[in-house]
């Protein structure tokens, strides 16, 4: 695994051990430069939220590439243990001018901590593992809570037979794109301030 492009592209990330892997769906390079590549310069200076953050590969892209900050947030200690490693790889670990953050928590309490918080994010990316209907659980929750900035973009990837739903409230579907298995699905923020 390693970063494709900005600042960091070409450093080479820490896979998820055997113990771990059975578990982490790290998202394949070429799904991740796709992903990069279309959200262009949306991405800079952008606060990205990386939910089910798994080895953080997406959310240091993002800070690779320009985004201003970065939440991880993952319910398992292994793979925040990794993130952290990562992080510390490619010199975003607190002492950097990469601004990084992870939260070990599920998913969805994260979504309720940064509502009651107020932060929001103007690029989240909800990547869970197949299967469960936990990015259809995940745009719920997000539509219901407030932590979403004016023009907000959420893409989603699941399994290309998935079904998500064409809005969940204000959030709603711009763009959906297959790549073998997977499906990108780019939702944009459509709330009225």
């Amino acid at each position: 695994m390693r970063i494709l492009g900005g600042r960091l592209g070409g450093r080479v990330l820490h896979s998820p051990p055997a113990a771990l892997k059975r578990h982490l769906r790290p998202m394949r390079e070429a799904v991740r430069a796709a992903l990069f590549s279309i959200l262009g310069e949306s991405i800079q200076e952008a606060r990205f939220l990386d939910l089910f953050a798994g080895t953080g590969s997406v959310g240091i892209e993002a800070l690779s590439r320009g985004a201003a900050s970065c939440v991880f947030v993952d319910h398992s200690p292994e793979a925040c243990a990794l993130i952290e490693k990562n992080l510390k790889r490619v010199g975003a670990d607190g002492h950097s001018p990469l601004h990084a953050e992870i939260y070990q928590l599920d998913a969805f309490r994260a979504i309720e901590l940064f509502h009651r918080q107020k932060l929001q994010f103007d690029l989240v990316f909800v990547g869970p593992p197949y299967g469960q209907e936990l990015a259809d659980r995940a745009l719920k929750h997000i539509a219901q809570h407030s932590i979403l900035s004016a023009g907000a973009q959420v893409i989603t990837e699941v399994f290309k037979k998935e079904s998500l739903a064409e809005n969940y409230g204000a959030l709603v579907l711009a763009d959906s794109r297959s790549y073998g298995d997977n499906r990108l699905c780019f939702y944009s923020w459509r709330a009225l301030e």
